[in-house]
């Protein structure tokens, strides 16, 4: 066990061109975020500044990656993370379980909801963190029959499907 602070960078922070305080932290981003970056813009610029300070690229291991996307499945937040999202989770997600402390940095509620179903810590930089724990299904826009799957048109009756809340937990 090393028990060491490591901080997973989203996409969207570096997007955000604020500054990233990583004093004391281990930066750690996947291929997916590197990949998302064209050349050429003031991202990519911050990017490669970040590199040049020790930020890392890592892919994370096919087992965390179904292990996370088993979860945002139970979740119905599998379609609204990216293969990049999935990523970053399960990233944090193998730092956790080889004792580290991950902290993924993102914006996404998506991320923080599968993220916080797995535990995993997470901080927000431009827009405030979740505060509840969501698990989302789809309800049949016609006869209303509920659906856990991602379920677009409704094979009962061929309606439209919408997502729903299916169930919420505060966060402490």
């Amino acid at each position: 066990m090393t028990n060491k602070k490591i901080l997973i960078v989203d996409t969207s922070a570096i997007l955000s061109g604020k500054p990233i305080d990583f004093e004391g932290y281990t930066l750690v981003t996947t291929t997916g975020v590197n990949d998302e970056l064209k050349p050429g813009g003031r991202e990519f610029h911050m990017f490669q500044l970040l590199k040049e300070k020790g930020l890392k690229t890592i892919a994370p291991a096919k087992k965390s990656i179904k292990q996370v996307e088993e979860t945002a499945k139970t979740s119905g937040d599998i379609e609204r993370l990216s293969k990049t999202d999935i990523e970053l989770i399960a990233l944090a997600y193998e730092f956790k379980k080889q004792g580290d402390t991950p902290v993924i940095l993102t914006d996404d509620y998506s991320i923080q909801n599968v993220a916080n179903i797995l535990n995993l810590n997470y901080e927000n930089f431009n827009q405030s963190k979740i505060t509840k724990r969501f698990k989302w299904s789809y309800r049949c826009r016609g006869c209303g029959r509920i659906f856990k799957d991602v379920v677009k048109i409704c094979p009962v009756c061929g309606s439209d499907t919408k997502k729903i809340v299916s169930s919420e937990k505060n966060i402490k």
